[in-house]
């Protein structure tokens, strides 16, 4: 039974295959005839709109697709553009604060070379800028040499203050906008000295300036770096820059004038500074001293009055 069906099968097969080869057979004889070319020509031309109509959207898709792939691509690349951008803008930020760095340290060491004292470098770690006080934080303390009283200056060799508290590795800084400094200031015309007290509004004020001296706008002012003699002198070195005159205020009948100082450097944002260690102000230690403390009107004024009392000698009981 099985033989006969195998048998059926085959048979099917061998006539399909001889149907399907003779009709090809007669397909390409009767092909190459006019009348059937004529057929296929007409044939091709009554599908020659749908299929140029078929070719155009093939081609508009095509032509979306390839639209699609270009815009993710320019996608891509505008992205790797813009991260490639912010990290140039990086750079450059960078770049330039270095550049800004540099340039203040370069004054610095400028400074240092004209100074005419031994200095150290320091850089601000720490700010304290309430509605009272002015005072600075230095990374540099006793480890390198820094003492209480020491001057410090800032780039152009401007006055910034002085060393008021130092541990190990740190320093306090009193700068002379804080209302506790006084600076004794001279004008660069014609010598007139002053009172420079400190401001918090970011002026300085030079009071008691003779009234007979001119005062003009613009005047640079320094530290006037008074000497007594006998070891007496002025807890700040001559010549440091303090700022310039912008203003003065003068009464007829007034002994004294007052002018207002702007700082040579903004005192509020300063960064890297020079702390002078080897000068010395003020009176010498008490048992050094050659002449008693001044007594009644002082020449210097409060502010910056170095002069210590000797303590007295204690007595022995009855």
């Amino acid at each position: 039974m099985t033989a006969l069906l195998n048998d059926r099968r085959t048979r099917r097969r061998s006539i399909t295959y001889v149907v399907l080869l003779v009709t090809c057979l007669v397909l390409m004889v009767f092909s190459s005839s006019p009348p059937i070319q004529e057929l296929q020509r007409g044939v091709a031309f009554a599908f020659k709109p749908v299929q140029t109509a078929v070719d155009s959207v093939a081609q508009g898709i095509g032509s979306v697709v390839a639209t699609i792939g270009e815009i993710d691509t320019l996608r891509k690349t505008n992205d790797q553009l813009a991260t490639e951008n912010a990290t140039l803008q990086a750079q450059n930020a960078q770049a330039q604060e270095l550049e800004r760095e540099n340039q203040i340290l370069t004054g610095l060491l400028k400074v240092q070379s004209s100074l005419g004292y031994t200095s150290i470098g320091a850089t601000v770690i720490g700010r304290e800028t309430s509605e009272f006080r002015r005072v600075i934080t230095l990374d540099v303390g006793t480890d390198r040499g820094i003492s209480v009283g020491d001057v410090v200056v800032a780039e152009g060799g401007a006055l910034a203050g002085r060393v008021t508290d130092v541990t190990g590795d740190t320093a306090s800084v009193l700068l002379i906008n804080d209302t506790t400094s006084t600076v004794i200031g001279q004008l660069a015309t014609n010598a007139a000295t002053g009172s420079v007290i400190g401001q918090l509004g970011g002026v300085l004020v030079m009071e008691n300036i003779d009234s007979t001296e001119r005062v003009q706008i613009n005047d640079q002012v320094v530290t006037a770096g008074i000497d007594l003699g006998n070891g007496v002198r002025s807890p700040f070195p001559k010549g440091l820059v303090i700022g310039t005159v912008v203003d003065d205020q003068r009464d007829a009948n007034a002994v004294v004038q007052t002018a207002f100082i702007e700082p040579a450097v903004d005192l509020d944002k300063l960064e890297y500074v020079l702390v002078i260690t080897n000068y010395k102000g003020g009176l010498p230690p008490i048992d050094q001293q050659a002449v008693p403390c001044p007594t009644g009107s002082a020449t210097l004024p409060v502010g910056e009055q170095p002069c210590l009392s000797a303590s007295p000698a204690p007595t022995s009981g009855p």
